[in-house]
C-alpha cells in the first residue's frame, strides 16, 4: 500500500510541476507580447503626437507664409492704387482768383510759389519730399488701417496740412470716414474734433477728392462751421468748376484760399515740368501761385530737375503766401 501511495503521490507531484511549467511558459510569453505590445503602443502614440507636431508646424508655416503673402499683396494693392487711382484733377476749374482778377503783384518783389503736397502717407513718402530740400507744405490724410501712421508722422514736422477725404462725383477707391454731403452738422463737427484731436497743430484742410461735397452749398457750409469751431482754414482744392468754397467762406468772412494749378495729373517727368514751368509764370506774372501734386516718383524727379527755375520766384509754405 505504501509503495501505490509513493507512486501516486509522484504522479501528483509531476502534474503540478508540469502545470506551473506550463503557467510560468506561458506568463513568460505573455509579458513578452505584453512588452512588445506596451513598446509598439507608445511608439505610436510618439509617433502620432510627432506627427501632429509636425504638421501643426507645417501648417503654421504654411499660415505664415499666407500672411506674409496677403500682407505683400496689400502693399501693392496700396501702391498701385496710389499711383492709378484718379485724383479729380481738373485744371480746366480755374479758379476766380487773382489771375482771373488780374491783381498785379508788388513791384520789386518776387512772386510766391506754394506747393502743396497731398496724399502723403507713409515715412517713404515725408523721406522722399525732405530730400529735394525744398520749402514745401505737405498735406497728410488722416490715419486708416490702411496707413495707421500718418498722423505720428505729421507730429514730427514743424508745418503740416490735413488733406480731408470728401464725397467725389465719380471715385472708385474712397478713403475711410469720408465726408458725405449727407451727414448731419453734427457728425461732420464730430469728424473734425476728431481730425484737431489727431493732429493738434493743423492750421489748414484742403480736400481729398470732393468734387461732389465741394459743389454742395449747404454740406460746405456745415464743414466751414465746423471748421471755425477748431480754428482751422480751408483751401480749395478745387476738384470741380462747381466748387462753393469761395462763396461759403465770405460769408463766414473768412479768407479763401484755392490752388491754381495741378503739376501732375498727367504722372510723366516732362510734362509735369512744363506745369511747374506754368506755376512759375502764374507766380511772376501775379504774385502768387498755389500749386498742388502727390508724393510720385515722376513728380519727385520733375521737381528735382526743375530746382534751378525756381530761383525766378520765393518758394513759401502755404502759411507763408499772404491771404488773398
Amino acid at each position: 500500500m505504501a509503495a501505490k501511495k509513493s507512486t501516486s503521490q509522484k504522479s501528483v507531484n509531476r502534474s503540478q510541476a508540469k502545470r506551473r511549467w506550463a503557467l510560468e511558459k506561458f506568463l513568460h510569453y505573455f509579458y513578452w507580447v505584453l512588452a512588445i505590445v506596451s513598446v509598439l503602443g507608445a511608439a505610436g502614440v510618439i509617433g502620432f503626437y510627432a506627427g501632429y507636431n509636425q504638421a501643426k508646424d507645417e501648417n503654421a508655416c504654411v499660415v505664415t507664409e499666407h500672411v506674409k503673402e496677403k500682407k505683400k499683396l496689400e502693399r501693392e494693392i496700396t501702391r498701385l492704387s496710389s499711383k492709378t487711382a484718379k485724383h479729380e484733377y481738373d485744371n480746366s476749374a480755374k479758379p476766380p482768383n487773382h489771375i482771373e482778377k488780374k491783381v498785379e503783384k508788388v513791384k520789386g518783389k518776387k512772386g510766391k510759389l506754394a506747393i502743396i503736397f497731398d496724399d502723403v502717407s507713409f515715412s517713404g513718402d515725408v523721406r522722399r519730399i525732405k530730400a529735394l530740400g525744398l520749402p514745401v507744405t505737405m498735406s497728410f490724410l488722416p490715419p486708416t488701417a490702411r496707413h495707421p501712421n500718418s498722423a505720428a508722422l505729421a507730429a514730427k514736422e514743424p508745418y503740416y496740412m490735413v488733406h480731408l477725404p470728401m464725397e467725389a462725383m465719380n471715385f472708385n477707391a474712397p478713403e475711410k470716414s469720408t465726408l458725405m454731403t449727407s451727414d448731419s452738422k453734427e457728425k461732420i463737427v464730430e469728424r473734425i474734433h476728431k481730425v484737431k484731436k489727431q493732429f493738434p497743430n493743423v492750421e489748414y484742410i484742403n480736400n481729398h477728392t470732393g468734387s461732389k461735397f465741394t459743389s454742395d452749398e449747404v454740406a460746405m457750409n456745415k464743414l466751414i462751421f465746423a471748421l471755425r469751431l477748431e480754428k482751422i482754414g480751408f483751401i480749395d482744392s478745387r476738384t470741380t468748376a462747381d466748387t462753393k468754397v469761395e462763396k461759403v467762406m465770405k460769408r463766414y468772412k473768412m479768407p479763401y484760399k484755392t490752388r491754381d494749378i495741378f503739376l501732375d495729373d498727367d504722372d510723366d517727368v516732362e510734362a509735369i515740368k512744363k506745369q511747374i514751368e506754368k506755376a512759375i509764370r502764374i507766380a511772376k506774372k501775379y504774385g502768387k501761385c498755389i500749386a498742388i501734386c502727390h508724393p510720385h516718383h515722376a513728380t519727385l524727379q520733375a521737381l528735382k530737375e526743375s530746382t534751378p527755375l525756381f530761383k525766378d520766384v520765393e518758394l513759401v509754405r502755404i502759411d507763408k503766401l499772404d491771404n488773398r
